[in-house]
């Protein structure tokens, strides 16, 4: 992943907001003012609805909520019965978008999820028709995704990258917008199929679901034998969603911050001029190029998220974690060692030089 080619990110702008169609700079400024007007006033409503269904979890659902702004995927981690399902659903009702879910299992086929050709009686005769799977939709949840076979798992590639499928040689471009949320559990792991890296390399974050505290908890029970939650209110639409994505790509962000971003994503790398000791010691491979894009545009999010029209280091340091948790790949010595991953980066973090915030 380090050596490779600065990767592109998804387009900032989908066919369907054609730049031709561009106001003058006067409206444009206007314009992204309101939504991020609307964006901050909506904030406190999208908790407000969320908490109808979930309980705690807020920096899950925070980093879930930066990486839709950001337009980028997730990969959720956790034990099973955390309402990692209800969350990914109860979000795509608050921004109005077309919900779809996969079962991932050993069994299933590519064209399981991408689609594929019929042939079907027409009025030229019979003819092969198109019938698009389960992944042409808003928002889709790829469920306990390392449970399939690496064929299947990598129909995913082209659809999370390119935002389109290929069938018969036929590209067929998805709904914009498009993400794609995967679940995977980590504590059985008999029968099951690890990502590979380079699928791994495609989700912004790797977002860890932990169990509540036991207040949270006892509110769970209470809430969920009572009866029926009241229903959740859709507060924004798909377009409001595309808005968003180019907002967030036009907050500034200094010279100096990528650069300590940079400098965080290759002190990760072994056996490179400057690497930490310890990097040399307990990691196999570092995190690559990509980690750098989605640590700044996810800190881009953060800050508009937050009111601020600028990144600041905390910004950074704040989704350091689920950024890097799935590109830094460990050796057996650490696992020897029982060294985590996270250790890792609370050194990284701790080692590297941060420029000052204005």
């Amino acid at each position: 992943m380090s050596n490779a080619i600065p990767p592109e990110l998804p387009p900032e702008l989908p066919p369907e907001l054609p730049s031709a169609a561009a106001p003058a700079p006067a409206d444009t400024f206007a314009t992204e003012r309101e939504t991020a007007e609307k964006l901050l006033a909506g904030r406190a409503r999208i908790e407000a609805e969320l908490a109808k269904v979930i309980i705690g979890q807020r920096e899950v659902i925070e980093q879930i909520m930066l990486a839709l702004l950001a337009g980028g995927h997730c990969l959720i981690t956790g034990a099973p019965g955390l309402a990692k399902t209800l969350l990914v659903k109860s979000i795509a009702q608050v921004f109005h978008l077309e919900f779809r879910r996969i079962q991932f299992t050993p069994d299933l086929m590519p064209a399981d999820i991408t689609g594929t050709e019929i042939l079907q009686d027409g009025e030229g005769g019979r003819k092969l028709t198109f019938v698009p799977g389960p992944v042409f939709g808003n928002m889709v949840l790829a469920d306990e995704i390392n449970r399939t076979p690496p064929k299947t798992q990598a129909a995913l590639l082209e659809a999370m990258q390119e935002h389109q499928v290929t069938a018969a040689g036929v590209r067929h471009m998805l709904p914009e917008p498009f993400f794609v949320l995967a679940t995977q559990n980590p504590i059985e792991m008999e029968g099951t199929y690890p990502l590979p890296e380079a699928q791994l390399d495609r989700f912004m974050f790797n977002v860890v679901m932990d169990y509540l505290p036991e207040a949270d908890e006892v509110r769970v029970v209470q809430q969920t034998t009572a009866g029926r939650p009241a229903p959740i209110e859709a507060l924004f639409t798909g377009e409001d969603v595309l808005r968003f994505h180019a907002l967030v790509r036009k907050v500034p962000v200094a010279e100096e911050m990528v650069r300590y971003a940079v400098q965080l994503v290759s002190a990760s790398r072994p056996h490179q001029a400057g690497t930490p000791d310890y990097v040399n010691e307990w990691v196999s491979w570092g995190a690559g190029t990509r980690a750098g894009q989605f640590l700044i545009l996810g800190a881009k999010a953060r800050a508009l998220l937050q009111g601020r029209a600028h990144v600041t280091v905390e910004d950074i340091q704040a989704l350091a974690a689920p950024t890097l948790r799935h590109r830094i790949l460990l050796n057996y010595r650490a696992e020897a060692e029982g060294i985590r991953v996270e250790e890792v980066i609370r050194r990284l973090l701790a080692g590297t030089k941060a420029p000052v915030s204005a």
